[in-house]
């Protein structure tokens, strides 16, 4: 489960960390500044979690709103299922609905490779240009079918892992 830290904009609160909503929400019914007023407004922070929570958290936007339905997706999400969400949303741009966000959504082609110049060898493995007679192989050019393949994908890095994608 990731640990949060709910900062306050005002400088006469002090923040707190917290690692479920109900912890969130019974510390800051309890925060008030020295004058007894309470906090209204908290910046949310990521501090500690899996790698890949902590990039959900940042394509998620997270904030003091939303937070419910990120805890929601950090448990009940797969690693896939938020890869498909961090690259639709953090690095394709497509917007979302915190309150019915769903990987489903969004019509994203990832694959876990390197390069595209991996990518250009898997696809002519998988014969995507057709049987390829052995002794043509050699002379396919990797490279020049990289550079083509730049056109409609994209290579990302999400929790460490170098992945390229397309936007269907």
């Amino acid at each position: 489960m990731p640990r949060l830290h709910a900062q306050p904009y005002d400088i006469t609160f002090n923040g707190f960390y917290f690692e479920s909503l109900e912890d969130y929400t019974e510390k800051a019914n309890h925060n008030h500044n020295d004058y007894g007023g309470p906090v209204e407004e908290y910046e949310i922070q990521f501090i500690d979690g899996d790698h890949i929570d902590c990039d959900l958290a940042k394509a998620w936007g997270i904030n003091q709103a939303n937070i419910r339905k990120y805890f929601e997706a950090c448990e009940s999400w797969d690693d896939h299922e938020k890869i498909v969400f961090i690259v639709a949303v953090g690095e394709a741009g497509y917007s979302f609905d915190p309150d019915s966000a769903s990987p489903s959504d969004f019509d994203v082609e990832i694959y876990r490779v390197d390069s595209l110049k991996e990518l250009a060898e898997q696809f002519v493995a998988e014969g995507l240009f057709g049987d390829i007679p052995e002794h043509l192989a050699n002379y396919i050019d990797m490279d020049a079918i990289a550079n083509d393949l730049a056109m409609d994908y994209t290579e990302t890095e999400v929790a460490g892992e170098r992945l390229i994608y397309r936007v269907a």
